[in-house]
């Protein structure tokens, strides 16, 4: 009985959708899905909606209300631009920016979304192509911006997308925001609600001087430029597993100074399908498997991957026997924080007013560190724009030194409020440059920190669940 009810209703929101307005293949695809005898992808494409959470979309790309389709982020970029009329109608112009990964169908849908924007009379900065998420960040609050979008599922299987939305500090949406564009997300009931018509001229395509901008930002917070120049050629290879990074971190690498970055080059395809690994999250040891490859090939120190919108960055390390072992994310937290924290106050720059952030779940071995140096540690949610929150409240009262969590995020710089794996692969070399110039490996400093504050170990287990059956 509940099965039937269930089945008629799903069938009853498919069949609005074979109205004219929706698109001819949309049409097609849902009359698909009535027509099939096993109701199975009829019931995952409409039993709910996809909902606009506190994080934005994500999903399953494909027909229905509970997919990633033009529909959805139509809805989520309609109803997301009524709220930035509300909130910010004293303006005379509203700004968003606009960025997107290497997942198929990203281009269309952030095209869309600006179309959306400018319909509202909202001008949309566009990416000319995919860009890492915190270049998005970085360029809301570069282009005094109220709001921005990314389009990216993360480190997501490939037929996932999601769309996340930020506020006019560059960092992800909280409340009271997080619900009122929830509320507005909420009143767009079908495709009529949204203005897709847009208007060209309040839309502007960015050009390379964004990524100049953020690079060379970036590269002010380099501690250790003198180990960097002893130690250029030092090998290191990097992979985006097909996604954004490449278009960002070797570049960065090479401002700062190395000379020697080794590239995988069937993982520099720009891929939505990710065609080398099951999954291109480098929490995963089978996503480095082919840089480590090529770094026993080439005799390299360090090995480095990052996710498709390169917010999160993966590491392996050569350890006593000259093997490569992962570093996990605790790992990678442990040698970032003691790196800052050391380098700053050797440098002079601690003066009692500097703090870090973690989140909760992250290794209480960054407590110990900030502790012993007297430098203010913050716990916070999981999630990085609690990180952000911290951030936002300390503005103008205390120094920031970094940022992040076990999740293989972190973030060292202020003009940027999400995670970033440009700036982490930057610090990463270079701590790996300082650490020779004290006659060590980063294995070795790893080693150091556990002699000095205390041990550790964890294990990360994933656990996945799909569609109506897992979430029940």
């Amino acid at each position: 009985m509940q099965d039937e009810i269930l089945l008629r209703q799903v069938t009853g929101k498919a069949q609005s959708w074979l109205t004219k307005d929706y698109d001819e293949q949309t049409r097609k695809e849902v009359q698909q899905l009535l027509d099939k005898e096993d109701k199975t992808d009829l019931i995952e494409a409409f039993y709910k909606d996809l909902e606009f959470g506190t994080g934005g979309l994500r999903g399953i790309m494909g027909v229905g209300t509970n997919r990633m389709n033009i529909y959805t982020v139509g809805a989520a970029t309609q109803g997301l631009a009524n709220y930035l009329k509300k909130e910010f109608a004293n303006l005379p112009q509203i700004k968003v920016v606009i960025g997107h990964d290497c997942r198929n169908n990203s281009r269309k849908f952030a095209e869309i979304s600006a179309d959306i924007f400018s319909a509202n009379g909202i001008k949309a900065y566009l990416f000319p192509d995919l860009r890492p998420t915190p270049e998005v960040s970085y360029a809301i609050r570069k282009l005094s911006c109220q709001s921005g979008i990314i389009l990216t599922a993360s480190h997501n299987p490939k037929e996932y997308n999601g769309y996340k939305a930020y506020w006019d500090d560059g960092a992800q949406v909280v409340a009271p925001h997080d619900r009122n564009i929830i509320a507005e997300v909420n009143h767009i009931v079908s495709a009529s609600d949204i203005n897709f018509k847009g208007n060209p001229a309040l839309i502007e395509i960015l050009d390379e001087k964004t990524d100049e901008m953020f690079i060379n930002d970036l590269l002010k917070i380099s501690l250790s430029p003198e180990s960097i120049k002893r130690h250029n050629d030092m090998k290191i290879v990097y992979t985006p597993i097909h996604g954004t990074g490449g278009q960002l971190i070797p570049a960065a690498l090479s401002a700062m100074g190395f000379t020697n970055i080794i590239h995988v080059p069937e993982q520099d395809l720009v891929s939505g399908d990710f065609p080398t690994v099951v999954s291109p999250n480098p929490e995963e040891p089978a996503a480095l498997e082919m840089a480590i490859k090529r770094a026993e090939e080439t005799g390299a120190d360090l090995v480095m991957a990052s996710d498709p919108d390169a917010d999160r960055v993966g590491i392996a390390v050569r350890n006593d026997q000259g093997e490569f072992v992962l570093v996990n994310g605790n790992q990678t937290l442990l040698i970032l924080f003691h790196y800052l924290i050391t380098r700053w106050r050797e440098l002079g720059k601690l003066t009692g007013k500097e703090y870090i952030v973690k989140t909760i779940v992250s290794s209480e071995l960054v407590k110990s560190i900030a502790v012993k140096n007297k430098v203010k540690m913050y716990d916070c949610y999981t999630g990085f724009k609690w990180i952000a929150t911290v951030m936002r409240e300390n503005e103008g009262k205390r120094q920031y030194i970094g940022g992040g969590e076990e999740s293989y995020g972190f973030l060292a710089e202020d003009f940027v409020r999400d995670k970033d794996a440009v700036s982490a692969c930057m610090l990463l070399a270079e701590i790996a440059a300082w650490a020779k110039d004290n006659e060590k490996t980063l294995f070795q400093l790893l080693q150091d920190i556990y002699l000095e504050y205390g041990f550790s170990k964890e294990k990360g287990i994933s656990v996945v669940r799909k569609g109506k059956s897992g979430a029940e």
